[in-house]
């Protein structure tokens, strides 16, 4: 039996690997500093060996592994990482990877600094409901599929594969963006607005990356844009891309979605191409995934799938986990979503308002690395305008970076509250789900913006959001 170990398993991205690889027959072990829910909780349920630390004893406990996949949570002096290289193990990122056991002859990628998950989960589902069998990764956990990723099988020979295309540098050796390894044909580009201050200390870099992902399609494929956001024009112009362009977007493009109607229940609306219209309605919250919906709906239809499987598989599309997940419903709503940039909480929080205009949103927010450097901060401007209190909890540790280099928790609050109305910075978790307990009254809204677990604070609201909820209706 082959083996393969994870240095970082419990990474969205890595976990969704490792389970895949154990789906197809692999053994399976990974390390990494902290396991939370709910990708620990799915670890566990497929009987993977996994252990908190870096102990090569542990790597090397059933045998020396095939495969030993290296995550940018492992620093140059990683033990295992070490102990990999000592002993001339076969080491490579995730990318590479992925490269190498899910990337097909027709590749589409979905990148963009947001929406790219939903996008790849969605065409992933209508893929798959047209029978098209694709391999696939995703960084979230569906609630249509039981899996987020879909290496080959030896035994078949899909043509088809679908990825979520990040941005991000590939590994510590490599800071080249993930994308760069998947071979694409076909590219959904969902947005572009500058993110991962920690990798792209400009703009002008930032945008370079996509510019250079946008090159990548052959003659022969397909580029799929959102129109909406101005740098993605700038994108495609400075790309020079040799490919077939298709435009989507709420006024312009070659397929346009308008009449957008939302509620707590979910979206309809209608997406025109060519003057012919396809009525949409969707479970998923937010005018966001209309967009990411009309993106999705476009490629599918511009590979040749029948509009009626697409509008069917739409249909019965639920979402991501932690993408306004509605985590409980009753004297208060609570939410849980990934939105761990100012821009993803802003968007998050304009779909939130637009929800519930009238109630009071509590906005718990813990942003990722790149998002506490000094350079991230004019990011943060009027990004949390839709809330009526942003609370601050000790943030995660960062773990390896220095941390003089970011800020932490307390000025994180200060950058916000200049342009933001209360902002509270509070270090103690059960001090944190208190005051929203406390503070809180009949109807109002709790949303938990950030790509860690919030160590139980949800499940503790949650658990207690029924009792010493303040009754001021």
């Amino acid at each position: 039996m082959k083996r393969i170990h994870f240095i970082g398993i419990c990474g969205v991205a890595m976990g969704a690997l490792a389970i895949a690889f154990k789906e197809n027959g692999w053994a399976v072990s990974g390390s990494d500093v902290g396991f939370y829910p709910p990708i620990s909780t799915h670890l566990k349920n497929h009987g993977i060996y996994f252990y908190p630390g870096w102990h090569p004893e542990k790597m090397m406990k059933y045998g020396a592994p095939d495969i030993v996949v290296v995550g940018n949570v492992a620093g140059s002096t990683n033990p295992e990482f070490l102990c990999a290289r000592e002993n001339r193990l076969k080491y490579k990122s995730y990318p590479e990877v992925i490269a190498e056991h899910i990337v097909q002859k027709n590749s589409i990628v979905c990148a963009g600094t947001y929406g790219k998950t939903s996008s790849s989960s969605l065409l992933t589902w209508i893929l798959t409901k047209s029978d098209m069998d694709p391999t696939y990764m995703f960084g979230g956990i569906s609630l249509n599929m039981r899996f987020s990723a879909k290496i080959k099988d030896e035994n078949k020979n899909p043509e088809w594969s679908v990825l979520e295309g990040d941005e991000y540098k590939t590994a510590r050796w490599d800071n080249s963006p993930k994308f760069d390894h998947y071979s694409p044909t076909h590219l959904l580009l969902t947005s572009v607005s500058w993110d991962h201050a920690d990798v792209y200390p400009t703009e002008e870099s930032y945008f370079q990356a996509f510019a250079g992902l946008a090159n990548k399609i052959p003659e022969n494929g397909i580029v799929v844009a959102c129109v909406d956001g101005k740098n993605v024009e700038k994108i495609l112009d400075r790309a020079g891309a040799k490919a077939k362009i298709i435009k989507y977007g709420k006024k312009d493009g070659d397929y346009i979605f308008n009449e957008v109607n939302q509620s707590k229940t979910g979206i309809s609306f209608v997406i025109n191409n060519g003057g012919v219209k396809y009525k949409i309605s969707s479970s998923v919250l937010g005018e966001h995934m209309a967009e990411n919906i009309c993106g999705a709906f476009a490629m599918a239809k511009e590979i040749g799938i029948e509009t009626k499987i697409i509008t069917e598989a739409i249909s019965n599309f639920r979402g991501i986990k932690r993408r306004l997940e509605k985590r409980y419903e009753g004297k208060i709503t609570v939410y849980d979503d990934l939105a761990h940039s100012p821009a993803k909480a802003k968007a998050t929080l304009k779909t939130l308002r637009s929800i519930y205009p009238k109630n009071k949103i509590f906005a718990i927010f813990e942003p990722n690395t790149g998002n506490r450097t000094l350079q991230s901060i004019p990011g943060y401007a009027k990004a949390f305008m839709d809330a009526d209190e942003i609370l601050i909890p000790t943030l995660t540790k960062l773990k390896n970076n220095p941390e003089e280099e970011h800020f932490d928790g307390e000025k994180l609050a200060e950058v916000i509250r200049e342009n933001s109305r209360q902002t509270k910075y509070i270090p103690n978790d059960a001090e944190l789900v208190n005051y929203v307990k406390e503070n809180s009254k009949i109807g109002d809204v709790a949303v938990f913006l950030g790509s860690h677990g919030f160590r139980g604070m949800i499940e503790d609201l949650v658990a207690h959001s029924y009792v010493r909820i303040a009754d001021h209706a």
